[in-house]
């Protein structure tokens, strides 16, 4: 019998019905579920264009055996959204490798939206608790007290939340919400690159991090504090390129057979993230196609923002890759900071910590780096930014 992705689209906090919906996904329903957001329509349509719904899903894109319950549409911001399609086995593998990570099952508070995979596998790891998580806005002027307020309403014997960067240092900035993140056994911390200094400032509270580095294509975060998850590989290809292996991986992309160049051989997923290995741990080190050539030397971008981070009076950065007639490239950075920065001094603070080609020649001061979904950086707005200045 032909299986087909259904639509649902959310809105707001997630309601219980909402959870109920998601969670329901194990449970081998018909279709497949496609999480749209109901507060960015634009974004749904395109998401609904490329998911093709009234057609059902090819040979290749489901299993009786082992079905696909789960559509994830990717940021797309890089031109059309992508839809990522999850097995049940895929999901559960995730769910069961980060309880036994993280110290067991437990309670969860939801604070992240349901059309992101972050979200959905909150529920999920509910759901495989036999639990009900708690239900937190993602954002806006009341979040901190809505999280201090949620987490007092947990009753769980172990609790966890799953939140971004940007998240965490609101919480951090308000009396009560420290309060309350002391109480998790686990916090997992992705979506974006977390600033040392923010990981520094929650681990001095006693706040218990736990970096994750993951993405759709593999149910989610797989690789925590640098390690992958049990039943996780990572591998290392030219120029390092970053390829994950193992159950956690998803069966491809709705119409992948049809791409050119499809990241998914075998159960494995080639990602467009570059990395090395500290020790036995990965360092990602940014999008491959974000490297920036300058005069013929490849700078990663993250290492540059975490050297940026900890020169004082700079709270925010990011930087990218400008096209310059002699160089190429250069490297700018946009950073967040209550002062004037000046480029020559922060050139100074930098010599001797990155190389000399990874020295900025472009700064641009902006009141806050451009993001999209849960927290990633919007590359092309921020080298939008950086090109407007003037030399």
């Amino acid at each position: 019998m032909p299986r087909f992705l259904e639509p649902l689209w959310f809105g707001g906090t997630p309601t219980a019905a909402d959870v109920a919906r998601v969670a329901g996904v194990l449970d081998d329903p018909a279709g497949a579920l496609l999480p749209l957001s109901a507060d960015d329509r634009g974004h749904g349509d395109r998401v609904l264009q490329a998911a093709q719904v009234e057609s059902a899903l090819e040979t290749g894109e489901d299993d009786p055996r082992d079905p696909t319950v789960l559509g994830i549409a990717t940021s797309g911001s890089t031109g059309v959204p992508k839809i990522v399609l999850l097995s049940r086995s895929a999901l559960v593998a995730s769910g069961e490798a980060t309880a036994a990570r993280v110290g067991g099952h437990g309670q969860w508070n939801l604070c992240l939206g349901l059309t992101h995979i972050a979200g959905v596998q909150v529920v999920l790891r509910s759901a495989l608790a036999g639990t009900a998580p708690v239900r937190c806005p993602a954002g806006g002027p009341d979040f901190p007290a809505a999280f201090a307020r949620t987490t007092n309403e947990m009753t769980g014997g172990r609790r966890y939340v799953s939140m971004v960067p940007t998240q965490l240092r609101r919480l951090l900035d308000d009396p009560d919400s420290r309060i309350a993140l002391t109480s998790y056994d686990a916090i997992l911390l992705g979506g974006a690159a977390a600033d040392p200094a923010l990981l520094a400032q929650a681990r001095a509270l006693d706040i218990r991090i736990v970096t994750t580095y993951g993405m759709s294509e593999t149910s989610g975060g797989c690789v925590y504090d640098g390690v992958p998850l049990d039943g996780v590989r990572t591998l290392l290809g030219e120029a390092g390129q970053i390829t994950l292996a193992g159950p956690v991986v998803a069966r491809g992309y709705r119409h992948g057979a049809r791409l050119a160049d499809n990241p998914f051989i075998a159960g494995k997923f080639r990602t467009s993230d570059v990395g090395a290995m500290a020790g036995n741990e990965l360092q990602v080190l940014g999008r491959s196609d974000h490297l920036i050539n300058t005069g013929g030397e490849k700078v990663a971008p993250a290492v540059v923002e975490a050297a940026m981070r900890e020169l004082p009076g700079i709270t925010d950065v990011a930087v990218v890759g400008v096209p310059d007639v002699e160089w190429g490239e250069v490297v700018a950075a946009l950073v967040v900071a209550p002062g004037d920065v000046d480029l020559d001094a922060v050139r100074r603070e930098l010599t001797g910590r990155v190389p000399t080609a990874a020295l900025p020649k472009k700064l641009v001061t902006v009141a806050a780096i451009p993001r999209m979904g849960i927290g990633k950086l919007d590359h092309k707005a921020a080298v939008t930014l950086a090109i407007a200045k003037r030399d």
